[in-house]
């Protein structure tokens, strides 16, 4: 919301109400002074005049509010919330230190003064309740009522307290029997003795106003947090926080006495809360706060349930056997703890987030859209599911060397979160996030989100990456192909194929002057024989080109190591050949071939190695090929050129895989593995 304050830090505004701030500063000095004085007082009282209770929630507001509300009195002198933390706190610190003063001056035998003092201590507990119970939580936290409406509430939370106040002013003292606590009875001046038959009544008409007063006080930030953008919705849900855990203790204690101790607790934190929604409520995850403090309280209150309902019924089954239902208990809660824990946090994350706040439940939509569909519609998915699991307004996907290399859902704007995508150490793009849409907490959520899903976008990433280079390769061989088709028929066409026909005019030239000129003729043929020579060595280039003479003549095996005998001679080459490489498809023979081939030339201009080893190696799957040397290895950044290309690209094509690597200083090592499901030998196995 709009009108959410933010504190500016103004100090000439600051200057300008100094007495203000003296006034605040002063409150929130009196105010924990009147507080420790009462526990100084309730701690020298003789035990038969020590109350049941000397500590209340009332007592843990006089040391934080003040405090709290002076500090942000300082920043914003008009900020009405600030007074209101000011005030009640003071004023529940004059309650409880008349209270205690009572009981102090009854004890001394002052028995009229103390019930003078009872007037003070009601008065400064009603203000405070008004104060920080109702209206502090109405103004919060943008010192407005949510709308005129809100009016009902504070008037009914008003009447509630000046009911109960004049209860207990009016009321008549009890009438001293055995079952009194106290020595000697308080008496109270300003007793109407009519009132007595209703006191009981009053009491409980009241109440029940308080309580519901304070109850829809807090709903009143529950509306607030439905209507507020996403930046609102976390500055309210700080107070919201505070002040639902705070009732709901305080009702709890009523009917269990020890749950008043984290009310207490809860009272004294709720003016931090305050403080964090008016001045930082953009630097702290509120949904984690909420969504840890649930999941525990469930936790602590199921397993506990669980645990003692074990250990119950162990001890019935097992009479006499204590430890042994103790530790059956402690087994069965223990069993229960971490499949409770998911379900809570899964029924939590759907009330903070919606339909979308279960992380798992948006993987498993994810899985479902990505087997639907190619990796580019794939893509497309999963940044659905991402906008609808982030609330963002858009969502776009940049892939690296991909087709597409850009796919965006809604609008990023001009300033959006990156997010890197890694696929196996490997940076395969980036995500960018946009600004937050209307939806409630957005921030924790979001990583939660970001942390389950970014690895499916990484993957569908390097999916749509590895698509582009399969289509790019497919290109280039379609590529190759046509060219070497190409050449062929160029070489055919302008080479043999003039050729064959020059042979054949002089052939026919020969035999016209075969009978009248035979010199003549021989020389024709002469040079028709030394025409056939270079038409054998045409076709044997062709042949040669085609595929290597050395594979049909050697074998693949020695074909490699007549490879390896023609490197330079300043690198040592070694050979090692596992398993047979007999019955290979041709196909694959070629490949390994020019790999290797491929690898030596390379070797040979640019490793400046003393050895390198070529290992073969068949298994009945595949057929791995290792060529490495002691070379330099590879620079730091290098791009591939036409011979690493056309390595892998020739693996590729028959469906392998071939892999260049090495670090500077430690060599270089190219690694490929190609199938050998088409050999003849397997397919007949």
């Amino acid at each position: 919301m709009a009108g959410f304050a933010e504190i500016t830090g103004d100090a000439t505004i600051a200057g300008k109400v100094s007495p203000a701030r003296m006034c605040a500063v002063a409150m929130a000095v009196v105010s924990p002074i009147l507080g420790l004085a009462a526990l100084l007082i309730w701690a020298g009282l003789p035990p038969e005049w020590m109350p049941s209770t000397t500590v209340s929630p009332q007592s843990a507001v006089t040391l934080t509010f003040p405090a709290v509300g002076a500090f942000l009195i300082h920043h914003r002198p008009r900020l009405n919330m600030a007074w209101l933390m000011c005030a009640g706190g003071l004023a529940g610190a004059v309650s409880d230190f008349s209270r205690a003063l009572m009981f102090r001056a009854a004890a001394d035998g002052d028995l009229a003064f103390a019930g003078w003092l009872r007037l003070p201590a009601n008065v400064g507990w009603a203000v405070c309740g008004v104060t920080l119970a109702m209206l502090l939580p109405l103004y919060s936290p943008g010192g407005r009522l949510p709308s005129r409406r809100w009016r009902l509430v504070l008037l009914l939370g008003l009447a509630a307290i000046t009911a109960e106040l004049l209860h207990r002013v009016f009321r008549a003292p009890p009438v001293r029997s055995a079952d009194y606590p106290f020595p000697a009875v308080i008496p109270n001046a300003l007793q109407i003795p009519a009132l007595t038959p209703f006191s009981e009544t009053i009491m409980v008409v009241a109440w029940t106003g308080i309580y519901a007063s304070m109850v829809l006080a807090a709903l009143s930030l529950v509306l607030r947090l439905r209507l507020a953008d996403p930046v609102g919705k976390r500055q309210i849900g700080w107070p919201l926080l505070a002040f639902s855990g705070y009732i709901v203790f305080l009702v709890a204690g009523t009917f269990v006495p020890v749950l008043i101790w984290p009310a207490i607790v809860w009272a004294a934190a709720i003016p931090f809360a305050v403080a964090f929604s008016v001045m930082r409520y953009r630097l702290y995850a509120i949904d984690t706060v909420i969504s840890r403090a649930f999941v525990a309280a469930g936790l602590v209150a199921v397993v506990s349930g669980v645990y003692f309902g074990a250990g119950t019924l162990s001890s019935l089954l097992v009479s006499g056997y204590g430890q042994v239902a103790g530790v059956a208990a402690a087994l069965f809660a223990g069993g229960f703890f971490q499949p409770l824990r998911r379900a809570l946090q899964r029924a939590v994350d759907r009330l903070l987030y919606g339909a979308v706040g279960d992380p798992g439940v948006l993987a498993e939509r994810l899985t479902q859209a990505v087997r639907r569909g190619d990796p580019a519609n794939a893509l497309t998915s999963v940044l659905g599911v991402l906008r609808d699991g982030l609330a963002v307004e858009g969502v776009a996907v940049e892939v690296a060397d991909g087709e597409p290399r850009y796919v965006e859902n809604g609008r990023v704007g001009e300033d959006p979160r990156e997010v890197p995508l890694i696929w196996h150490g490997e940076r395969v793009g980036r995500l960018l996030v946009g600004p937050p849409g209307p939806r409630r907490f957005p921030a924790a959520h979001n990583e939660r989100v970001l942390a389950t899903l970014t690895p499916y976008a990484a993957d569908v990433a390097h999916a749509v990456r590895m698509a582009a280079d399969l289509q790019r390769s497919r290109e280039r061989i379609l590529t190759t192909r046509e060219e070497e088709r190409r050449r062929l028929r160029r070489d055919l066409h302008d080479g043999l194929g003039q050729t064959l026909s020059a042979m054949a005019m002089t052939i026919n030239m020969a035999r016209i002057r075969l009978k009248n000129s035979p010199e003549t003729a021989d020389e024709l043929l002469g040079e028709l024989h030394a025409g056939m020579s270079a038409v054998t060595g045409d076709i044997r280039e062709l042949v040669y080109g085609l595929r290597p003479p050395a594979l049909d003549d050697l074998g693949l095996a020695r074909a490699v190591r007549e490879l390896a005998g023609q490197s330079s001679p300043d690198t040592a080459v070694e050979v090692e050949v596992e398993g047979s490489l007999q019955d290979l498809p041709a196909a694959v023979e070629v490949a390994v071939y020019r790999i290797v081939q491929e690898a030596l030339t390379n070797i040979r201009k640019h490793a400046d190695a003393s050895l390198a080893r070529i290992v073969l190696q068949r298994e009945r799957p595949v057929l791995r090929v290792l060529i490495s040397d002691d070379g330099k290895g590879l620079p730091k950044s290098y791009r591939s050129g036409v011979g690493l290309g056309s390595m892998r690209e020739r693996a590729a094509e028959l469906g392998g895989i071939c892999v260049v690597g090495g670090e500077p200083g430690a060599g270089t090592r190219v690694e490929v593995m190609l199938p050998l499901l088409s050999a003849p030998s397997e397919a007949l196995t």
